[in-house]
C-alpha cells in the first residue's frame, strides 16, 4: 500500500506540476502582452490584467497540492522533534488528519462558491466566473487526495525521512 500511494502521489504531482508550469508560462506571456500594449502598442487591451489574476490564482492554488505531496508545507518541526518517536508519529498523523479535514471543508464549501460564480459574468470577458472560482474546490480536492496518499506513504514518519526529491531520486536510480 505504501509503494502504491507513493507512485500515485508522484504521478498526480507530475501532472499538477506540468499544469502549473503551463499556467505560469501563460501568465508570463499575458503580463508581457499587457506591458507591451501599455508602453508600445497602445491597443488599450482590457483583459490582460484580469486574465493574469485568474491564471495566478489557479497556479497558486494548484501548487498547494504539490507542496503537500513534497511535504514542503510549514510544519512545527522544532517542537515535534523533541517528542519521543511514538508520540511524534501520533502528532504528525493527527496534524495530517486535521489538515485533511480542512481541505475537505474548503472543497465542500468551495463547490458552492464555484456555483455562485455561474450566474455572474466577468465584466471584461463576458464569461461566467464559475471556471475561475472552480480553482478553490479543485485545488482543495487535489490537496486532500495528495494528503491521503502521503499519509499512507509516510504514516507519521516523514520528519525522519529525506525530502521528497531525494527520496524519489533514490527510488528511481
Amino acid at each position: 500500500m505504501r509503494n502504491w500511494s507513493e507512485r500515485a502521489s508522484a504521478r498526480i504531482n507530475t501532472a499538477v506540476e506540468a499544469i502549473v508550469a503551463m499556467l505560469m508560462a501563460a501568465l508570463v506571456l499575458d503580463v508581457w502582452l499587457g506591458v507591451a500594449d501599455r508602453y508600445y502598442f497602445h491597443w488599450q487591451l482590457p483583459w490582460p490584467e484580469v486574465l493574469a489574476r485568474y491564471l495566478m490564482i489557479w497556479a497558486a492554488l494548484l501548487a498547494v497540492s504539490s507542496g503537500v505531496a513534497r511535504r514542503d508545507h510549514i510544519g512545527l518541526t522544532a517542537f515535534i522533534m523533541v517528542l519521543p518517536y511514538q508520540m511524534r508519529r501520533a502528532v504528525l498523523i493527527l496534524i495530517d488528519i486535521l489538515a485533511l479535514a480542512l481541505f475537505i471543508y474548503v472543497a465542500w464549501f468551495g463547490i458552492a462558491f464555484a456555483q455562485s460564480g455561474a450566474p455572474r459574468q466577468a465584466m471584461i470577458f463576458g464569461a461566467s466566473l464559475a471556471p475561475f472560482y472552480a480553482a478553490v474546490p479543485v485545488a482543495a480536492t487535489l490537496s486532500a487526495v495528495q494528503l491521503v496518499l502521503v499519509l499512507l506513504r509516510d504514516m507519521g514518519g516523514h520528519v525522519d525521512q529525506p525530502p521528497f526529491n531525494d527520496h524519489m531520486a533514490e527510488k528511481i536510480s
